[in-house]
């Protein structure tokens, strides 16, 4: 094989070969002279497989990128300024919507107190269910008890104040 020289691409002298300067319409590189014969003992050189495009993921999304072109659903492409003005409205929004929110949780003074019997009512009339549920319970015979015994309690008291 012959020895070649990196020329470089202005007509300007390379400092590593002082003696030669690129000649119009050449090339920078030498061609090798291995593909001028065909010749069977040589390897010939293969394409690299590109690891991202043989990949699952990758080959899916081509996939449905390519029905999406078809059904007319592509994305469309957008000039920056819109881009920029959508993304500040939906911050806005998304801002105002916060400011709600935090709006609903300062309460003041008067609506926590507010609360707070509307709280103890419930748990009162919870409690009177309870107690009125108890009773519908219970059988007959315990309810008259408990009423003989009130009326005993109240006709005693009604003869010691006499």
């Amino acid at each position: 094989m012959s020895e070649h020289h990196f020329l470089p691409l202005n007509k300007t002298q390379d400092p590593r070969d002082p003696g030669l300067s690129l000649p119009p319409g050449r090339r920078v590189m030498a061609e090798p002279d291995y593909l001028e014969g065909d010749c069977d003992e040589l390897i010939k050189p293969k394409k690299l497989i590109n690891p991202v495009k043989s990949s699952r993921n990758h080959q899916d999304l081509h996939r449905e990128l390519l029905m999406n072109q078809k059904r007319g659903l592509a994305p469309q492409n957008k000039p920056e300024l819109q881009k920029v003005l959508e993304k500040r409205k939906r911050e806005q929004i998304i801002k105002a919507q916060k400011e709600e929110q935090e709006a609903h949780k300062k309460k003041s003074d008067l609506e926590i107190e507010l609360m707070k019997r509307q709280q103890k009512l419930e748990q009162l009339e919870l409690e009177q269910q309870k107690i009125e549920e108890e009773q519908e319970n219970t059988p007959e015979f315990v309810k008259m008890k408990s009423n003989l015994r009130r009326t005993k309690q109240e006709t005693d008291g009604e003869e010691r104040t006499t």
